[in-house]
């Protein structure tokens, strides 16, 4: 990677998920936080107290700032599609959170704008960036397994327990597990497949009354080059896998998520205080951004893991709220071990790392070579429709007890991750 300069780059909604993204846009050395935008006037006041960067109250006055190269659009998922073609007719790049869009027309019309006005659309914030997956990936490609052949991804988190305000209980705003969670976990399959889904068929299940919205699904996923794929989701919080990598603990023990379902089940916790506390400035969040800054902005890297020595494979160590996977070749399987990929072939069990100039916050690394240095873009917004249309097919595949064709799917980049080097740890 040359860094020839830094690029100029802003945070549009500084909620949850952005304020996860702000450390790394302050540590990496090839960005320069600009400014941010967020409605909320206690936010934005918090925000400026923290980073050396502007703050704006709308994405009009956001676009007026001249030194703002590339947006991070991190609003409410109806606003994705609006908000980033206002961007992009307005000269700015964008990066845009998951749930790309809500349906594939806006998804669409978000392709069309980046292609008219010549500014970059990337599909952000999915774990198919992250240097694990990655890892999969290039062995995958390498051929030492043979062809990939299944991949199984599950994970089981307390993600329907945690603060939630009305929208995000909403699938018509783009609220839900299959709609916020999904992508992960599609965007990372069609990643380890090769890109091509076939057909999907999908279940989704909606079945805790405090919370009127699907925490559940599980959907198989056909590859054009053979592979099949299953992926699941629950959501409820009765098992983690906290609970077989070693019991977690916090707000995310079994003991308060019990007390989190008491309270829920009769009206006395308070969810906007609860919510509050994750955003800037709140408690919990001060101690993330804490964190943030002695891990680096590589946070995120292997999740939630408990670190244990080298060779240790007990435990089915996972990537936090995406969960833990497996993937099987020809000539061996994979999965995520403490350290790094655990590789089960005809030699045995060996533990590989990789190396790679490419920041677990992929997505800026993308926009900036893709800025700077004219590089491909590899999560393009072809790349998250097709992740979007797997999420939709699974949704309605439930919904009408069929398999749904999909139509608008994209291969891998041949140039994907091509300097990233597997090591033996």
């Amino acid at each position: 990677m040359t860094t020839e300069r830094k690029l100029g780059i802003a945070m549009l909604g500084i909620g949850v998920g952005g304020t996860e993204m702000l450390p790394a846009f302050e540590q990496m050395e090839t960005l320069e936080l600009i400014a941010g935008a967020d409605m909320n006037p206690l936010t934005r006041e918090r925000f400026t107290a923290r980073y050396e960067a502007k703050a704006y109250e709308s994405i009009e006055t956001l676009c007026e700032d001249k030194e703002v190269e590339a947006i991070w659009i991190s609003t409410p998922n109806r606003f994705h599609a609006e908000h980033a073609i206002y961007a992009m007719e307005h000269g700015k790049h964008v990066i845009v959170e998951k749930p790309m869009a809500l349906n594939l027309e806006q998804a669409q019309a978000m392709i069309d704008t980046s292609k008219r006005t010549g500014q970059i659309l990337i599909a952000g914030h999915t774990r198919s960036f992250i240097p694990p997956f990655r890892k999969m990936y290039n062995i995958i490609q390498s051929g030492d397994l043979g062809a990939v052949k299944s991949i199984n991804f599950w994970a089981y988190t307390d993600w329907l327990l945690r603060p939630r305000v009305a929208e995000e209980l909403d699938m018509a705003q783009g609220g839900g597990l299959v709609m916020r969670q999904g992508p992960h976990q599609i965007d990372t399959v069609r990643l380890l497949g090769g890109g091509m889904i076939k057909n999907v068929r999908g279940f989704v299940g909606d079945w805790m009354p405090e919370r009127p919205i699907p925490g559940y699904y599980s959907a198989t996923f056909d590859f054009a080059n053979g592979a099949i794929a299953t992926a699941t989701h629950n959501g409820y919080g009765y098992f983690t896998l906290g609970d077989v990598n070693g019991p977690a603990a916090g707000r995310a023990s079994v003991e308060s998520l019990v007390e989190i379902r008491k309270a829920m089940r009769d009206g006395t916790r308070d969810e906007d205080a609860a919510k509050q506390d994750l955003r800037i400035g709140g408690d919990t969040e001060i101690k993330q951004f804490e964190a943030a800054k002695v891990e680096g902005p590589s946070r995120g890297n292997f999740g939630h893991q408990i670190t244990r020595e080298v060779g240790d494979r007990t435990g089915l160590n996972d990537t936090g709220d995406p969960g833990t996977i497996i993937v099987t070749c020809e000539r061996g399987d994979m999965r995520i071990g403490s350290n790094g990929v655990l590789i089960y072939s005809d030699n045995g069990v060996r533990e590989v790392t990789g190396e790679s100039d490419v920041d677990a916050r992929g997505e800026i690394h993308e926009m900036y070579e893709a800025v700077i240095n004219n590089a491909p873009v590899y999560h393009s917004g072809e790349w998250g429709m097709a992740t979007a249309e797997a999420i939709f097919g699974m949704v309605e595949s439930s919904q009408t007890g069929k398999v749904v064709h999909l139509t608008h799917q994209v291969p891998v980049h041949p140039d994907y991750d091509a300097e990233l080097r597997v090591v033996d740890l």
